[in-house]
């Protein structure tokens, strides 16, 4: 994962906790829902490309092991 999204996914979250936080203080819930959902967004968004790049590197392994096979 490159460090831009990763700052920004969690930028994301950092800024769901703040609102989730603002809407309790204040009894806006509909605040306090959006923080929720900033979230949850942040943290899917971060296990989708945690998965992507683990993919992506069985797929280099495994062109690595064929490589070493074919010498």
């Amino acid at each position: 994962m490159g460090v831009f999204d990763k700052a920004k996914q969690q930028a994301q979250q950092w800024t769901g906790k703040a609102k989730e936080a603002a809407g309790r203080a204040t009894g806006n819930e509909d605040l306090e829902n959006a923080g929720k959902r900033d979230q949850v967004a942040g943290e899917a968004k971060e296990a989708g490309q945690d998965i992507k790049d683990r993919a992506a590197g069985t797929v280099d392994d495994l062109k690595d092991k064929f490589r070493r096979d074919e010498e």
